[in-house]
């Protein structure tokens, strides 16, 4: 893989805990974004950059500490792998999967640069997936991206969801997964709830959403609410 030298150090901190994540170029703003989309080569995985949504999701995850603390976590897509990083050192046992190796092997470099040893790694192709095991929390940043794999997604959430768990996917604001998200609401088997981060430059922050989903036999009352917060 790629020497550290030659990616980008990206450094979180809250409260009295600091993480560092390398990475091979922040997208914070959407200019940033549509620039490297623009020049995108497959010499370079999309997962291996960090994008706002990894750190909206990570600053919820750190809100949620005490409810991640012993559970069983599965991130998909995790990239550059900061939420769960972030989790694994709060307490839960974390399988981290990506169908880049590149980019799971910056992840795993990120897990040992953080000193956290308990993370499981695999490569995994939403399309094709073989796990048997059941999670507290699903999470991922940035995965509702591309239409045909939505039935994938929904079917890996509908099959490794504990009863009571929860899904957690930051994203920004795309039409593309607001449509599954609507669909899966509408449906009746799904409750939707929002909170919405803000991310980069403090004058001018991207709007992140971290939508949380529970299927609705599981809940007496679907919980709906909206919240908000500021991180950079």
């Amino acid at each position: 893989m790629t020497a550290a030298s030659s990616l980008q150090e990206y450094h979180l901190h809250v409260a009295d805990r600091k993480w560092t994540i390398l990475h091979t170029g922040a997208l914070l703003s959407v200019a940033d974004e549509l620039r490297f989309l623009g020049q995108q080569t497959d010499r370079v995985p999309y997962g291996a950059v960090l994008w706002p949504s990894s750190i909206a999701l990570t600053h919820e995850v750190i809100a949620r500490a005490d409810a991640f603390r012993g559970t069983r976590v599965l991130e998909l897509g995790a990239g550059t792998g900061l939420p769960g990083i972030v989790a694994a050192s709060l307490g839960a046992r974390v399988v981290q999967t990506d169908r880049h190796e590149r980019a799971l092997a910056v992840c795993m470099e990120n897990g040992a640069r953080n000193g956290v040893g308990t993370i499981e790694y695999r490569l995994a192709d939403w399309t094709d997936w073989h796990d048997e095991r059941c999670y507290e929390w699903i999470i991922g940043s940035d995965i509702l991206y591309a239409e045909r794999l939505h039935p994938h997604l929904r079917r890996i959430f509908e099959s490794h969801l504990e009863p009571g768990g929860r899904v957690l996917i930051a994203d920004p604001f795309r039409t593309v997964g607001l449509r599954l998200l609507e669909q899966m609401e509408a449906d009746g088997g799904w409750s939707v709830s929002l909170s919405t981060w803000g991310v980069g430059d403090e004058r001018e922050p991207r709007s992140i959403a971290v939508y949380e989903l529970a299927r609705q036999q599981w809940e007496s009352r679907p919980d709906r609410h909206e919240s908000s917060g500021q991180t950079r």
